[in-house]
């Protein structure tokens, strides 16, 4: 490919994620490396988090910014649990001991990992089984889905370790998904949420028996990797700016990310096939 060529397309950043090497967590991807599934992978354990695996799926949801393959994600916990939130001895303990300097970028990394799946194009689909708790339960919030099954219990229980609610933005993002009171609830009391009570109150989008749970999330995120996936980029991008918006700022946004994907190929390609009655094939142009 020619500079010119590449300075056209401005492409020449992207790169592939398929194959992409994690140390401290799964990272496995479809054939065509459009939807990729991560899955905390300390069972033993419940799969907790560590200093590592919280940096490593920060900085891999930050560069998913440039990945020219991937999607879409499913985010899961292997062996019939998602995660238990922050290793006890691992993370808890030290954090007893550090001064604050040390304390502030912890809590500011772990807040840069919420940031990360929120601003990456990708929709993040979080597959629940069995424990869902403090951070885990933080990474399930920041994902744009949720599926779960009746075994998933969800638990904000950062209050019955002494501290705050307020962790990793959950007093921002969690009344926005089941509304104020239901949140305080939750955050002030640490109590589990039950998966059909979750369903209920939103916070899960649909329950799945414990064998189908992974293949459900797996087909949503197939969908939207085969759909309109710049687009849906847009859609996850106003859904997090419009938070701090007026209404009249909320549809102006709104009509110039619309014309944004007007001017796309894919709206093109969709009209077409919509009048020849066949599938539209996207290519994110």
């Amino acid at each position: 490919m020619s500079d010119t060529a590449t300075f056209t397309t401005m492409r020449s950043h992207l790169r592939p994620f398929r194959d992409y090497e994690a140390r401290h967590f799964l990272w496995e991807a479809s054939e065509d490396g459009r939807v990729a599934t991560l899955t905390l992978n300390r069972p033993e354990r419940k799969n907790p988090l560590t200093f590592d695996s919280y940096a490593e799926m920060r900085d891999l949801f930050r560069d998913l910014v440039y990945a020219s393959d991937i999607r879409a994600v499913v985010l899961n916990g292997a062996g019939g649990n998602f995660s238990s939130g922050g290793d006890v001895f691992e993370i808890i303990e030290p954090l007893t001991t550090m001064a604050m300097p040390d304390l502030i970028a912890f809590t500011r990394m772990t807040g840069d990992l919420v940031k990360a799946i929120r601003k990456c194009p990708q929709p993040v689909i979080a597959a629940v089984d069995g424990v869902c708790a403090g951070a885990g339960a933080i990474l399930a919030m920041a994902s744009d889905l949720r599926y779960a099954t009746p075994a998933a219990k969800t638990a904000f229980l950062f209050t019955r370790v002494g501290l705050a609610g307020a962790d990793m933005g959950a007093c921002g993002i969690l009344p926005r998904i089941i509304g104020q009171g239901r949140a305080s609830e939750l955050l002030f009391t640490g109590r589990a949420l039950g998966a059909g009570e979750g369903l209920a109150w939103g916070f899960y989008n649909a329950l799945h028996e414990p064998d189908a749970l992974l293949d459900a999330a797996t087909k949503v995120a197939r969908q939207l990797a085969d759909g309109p996936w710049f687009a849906h980029g847009i859609t996850k991008n106003q859904l997090n700016q419009e938070w701090a918006m007026g209404l009249d700022e909320m549809i102006e946004a709104e009509a110039q990310a619309q014309a944004i994907c007007m001017a796309t190929k894919d709206f093109r390609r969709a009209f077409e096939a919509f009048a020849a009655k066949r599938k539209p094939a996207f290519e994110g142009n």
